[in-house]
């Protein structure tokens, strides 16, 4: 497709406003870590807190494709709420992220081939 075939819904100013915008707010948002914190000791609280953003990052990922999976045109699915409660219940349990995203894959797959 070329640019005059694709459909308007938005200004090419807006856009370009949108775009500039969305990666300056990305690069300050990653400077103010590593250039101007970067070579500083953090306060113990700080440190404290971001111990969990990658235990929050990763069911923020899946949880949408779970609860509104593409594969069946938003609606619940079975199956992936099932490897959901199983990658849960052995990430609590056994505290092992690999096996928890292993057993997740394994019962998806059993759920898939048993449900159809």
């Amino acid at each position: 497709m070329t640019p005059e075939t694709l459909p308007q819904s938005i200004d090419r100013v807006d856009l370009w406003i949108v775009i500039v915008g969305l990666g300056l707010g990305s690069f300050l948002l990653r400077f103010a870590f590593l250039g101007l914190v970067g070579n500083r000791q953090m306060p113990e609280w700080l440190l404290r807190h971001l111990r969990y953003t990658p235990v929050a990052v990763l069911p923020a990922l899946v949880a949408p494709l779970v609860v509104w999976p593409a594969a069946t045109g938003g609606d619940m699915d079975p199956a992936r709420m099932t490897a959901a409660l199983v990658t849960l219940a052995i990430g609590v349990f056994l505290r092992r992220t690999l096996l928890a995203i292993l057993g997740g894959l394994t019962v998806l797959y059993l759920m898939l081939w048993l449900v159809g």
